[in-house]
Order: C-alpha cells, then sequence, then structure tokens
C-alpha cells in the first residue's frame, strides 16, 4: 500500500476503508515531530472522511497504581462484545532527556491489543503535555475517521496531564484507590474538579467494604461542593477492572452524563476543543520557527552564556531573543 510520506491522500483513503496498516501510518505521521512532515500529516488529516454520528471520547486517569490498563483491558472488552469499535490511545510518561518512552500499555492490554474490534496505540508524550495535546487530539480524529465509535485515552496520571486530557474529551473519568474506609488515596481536589464520573477501582474480595465506604464519603463531600451550582455532580461508583464488577455501571454514568450535556452541549464543547487545538498547533509552529530562525541561532549562544553567568536577567534575554525573531520576520 502506499506510504504517507509519498501519498498521504491514499493512506488517509485507507484508512476510512479499516486497514490497520494504514491506521498506524497516519497517527505516525501525525506524531512526527520532523517540521518537513507537518504539511504531509495535515494533508493527510484534510483527507480523513468525518463520521456522520458523534462518537464517544473518554479520558480516564488516575495515580499511578491505581490500575488504569487492567480497567482499560476490562473497559474495552465489554465495549467490543456490546458491538462497539474501540481506539484506545495511552500515552505513555517519556524520558524529558532523550524522549524514550516505555510504551508497555500494548503487554498490559493484551487481550484488547489483539482485538479485532480494538485499535491499542502508545503514544510517547515527549516530555511535554503539549505534544500530548496536538498529536492524542489529532489521533482521535483518525480513529473515528477508521470507524472506532468510542475512543478511551489514558493519561499519564501525574502533573496537569489531567487538565491536558480532560480539555481533549467528551467525559472524564477519574479512577480512585481506596486504602482505609476514610482515605482515597493520591486523589487531588483539583482532579476531582475536573472529573465528570469517579470510580474507586479494585473493590473486589476483601477491599470491597473500604471501596464503598470511601465511594459514599467522596460522593458526599462532591454533594456539599456543587451545592447551589445547579450542574453536573460526578456520580461516585466502585468497580473492579480485574475482575469485571461492576463496569458496566460506569458506562451507564458516561453515557448519563453524555445525556446531561445533551446533543447542544456536546457541539459545544467539540467547538471549543477544536478552536484550543488551533491555538495549540499555532504555538507549536511559532516555536519550530523560533528554533529554526538564523537570526536567533545568532545571538542564542551569546545570551546563553550572558545568562549563566549572571549579566543578563532572563526577562532582557527572552526579549533580546524576540527582538532577534521580530527583525527576521520584518526583513
Amino acid at each position: 500500500m502506499a506510504r504517507w510520506r509519498d501519498d498521504p491522500e491514499a493512506v488517509a483513503a485507507a484508512v476510512g476503508e479499516g486497514d490497520r496498516s494504514a491506521l498506524a501510518q497516519a497517527i505516525t505521521a501525525i506524531e512526527s515531530t520532523s517540521p518537513k512532515h507537518r504539511p504531509l500529516a495535515r494533508r493527510l488529516l484534510d483527507a480523513l472522511a468525518i463520521p456522520s454520528t458523534p462518537t464517544v471520547r473518554v479520558g480516564i486517569s488516575g495515580v499511578p497504581g491505581v490500575g488504569k490498563s487492567t480497567f482499560i483491558e476490562a473497559f474495552g472488552r465489554m465495549l467490543t462484545e456490546a458491538g462497539h469499535r474501540v481506539g484506545v490511545l495511552a500515552v505513555d510518561p517519556s524520558s524529558v532527556r532523550t524522549g524514550g518512552s516505555v510504551l508497555g500499555d500494548k503487554t498490559r492490554m493484551p487481550q484488547l491489543s489483539v482485538n479485532p474490534n480494538a485499535f491499542v496505540r502508545p503514544s510517547p508524550s515527549s516530555g511535554t503535555l503539549g505534544g500530548v495535546a496536538k498529536s492524542t487530539s489529532m489521533a482521535m480524529r483518525v480513529l473515528e475517521a477508521a470507524g472506532y465509535d468510542v475512543i478511551l485515552v489514558e493519561t499519564v496520571g501525574v502533573g496537569q496531564s489531567e487538565t491536558t486530557v480532560a480539555s481533549m474529551v467528551d467525559t472524564f473519568l477519574l479512577l480512585g484507590l481506596a486504602r482505609t474506609g476514610d482515605q482515597l488515596q493520591g486523589i487531588k481536589k483539583g482532579v476531582l474538579e475536573i472529573a465528570d464520573v469517579v470510580a474507586i477501582n479494585k473493590a473486589d474480595g476483601e477491599h470491597e467494604r473500604a471501596a464503598k465506604e470511601a465511594a459514599r464519603e467522596l460522593s458526599g463531600a462532591l454533594r456539599m461542593v456543587h451545592t447551589g451550582q445547579g450542574g453536573w455532580v460526578a456520580p461516585v461508583l466502585t468497580c473492579s477492572g480485574l475482575t469485571g464488577l461492576r463496569i458496566d455501571e460506569v458506562w451507564k454514568a458516561v453515557l448519563g452524563h453524555r445525556e446531561f450535556l445533551g446533543t447542544k452541549g456536546l457541539l459545544a464543547k467539540r467547538h471549543e476543543q477544536e478552536w484550543e487545538l488551533t491555538w495549540k498547533l499555532v504555538r507549536a509552529e511559532l516555536e519550530d520557527r523560533l528554533a529554526a530562525n538564523p537570526n536567533v541561532a545568532q545571538v542564542r549562544g551569546q545570551l546563553r552564556h550572558s545568562v549563566y553567568a549572571g549579566q543578563t536577567p532572563a526577562a532582557r534575554a527572552a526579549e533580546e531573543i524576540l527582538r532577534a525573531f521580530d527583525s527576521e520576520s520584518a526583513d
């Protein structure tokens, strides 16, 4: 078949026909950080068919050890058995120094990764949340063009990645872990504020009682926080990704959130996300142009030495770099 570097339109057509090899190629194209590949990726995206019916985009997060991959494995299998086609974008933490990534989610989702009605794609974050926002947003479009009607985005579960992913999906699902009856492990208040659905995972066997108590306590706290606001209050459920216990209730809660938003609400959310992506792409392009600018290259070394020596404050150095960039743009 055609390669995306040679004929991106042909690859886009093959994606629409469900070709898994073309799908992998397309996502590779949009994940490329090479400036010379960007026009080809844009051509590919422009040629993709837009699905006639809205898809379901769900972000899934939780602290390391909460069992995200195990939950997604069970959740995805349940959805495919119900007739859905499920795409999984698992954002892996990359090394900030080397850009390397473990990319281990295919090994942690052994059944889902070979399911003909699912597509699991580990995506390195390249050490930046901006990279996640750009490539993951566009990868969702590729999966939707290929006929996947449920897209699950797993976050790295650290820092501000939850907020980044929440801004790209319809429903944000937060997985928690009950440590004792009155404590929840690792859930931050800020993350709770953006969660649309909360599920206490690993609520099986001897942990089920503690999980239910934690869910009741957290549910009460959320109701108090949202008192008088008249908006959606995130339901708090218990489930087990390992055994599949009550994961169907989690799906019902996701659908309940979509029903609350309504058609107009979902459309408005997608429009806002599209505009946010527009500016993320603009910023990425400007960063590339700044790095490649010859005038900037001329002053960068000298300014770096001056900043290191304590002779030039960072704010002044930044102003000099921008002045050099603007002078090249004016020329």
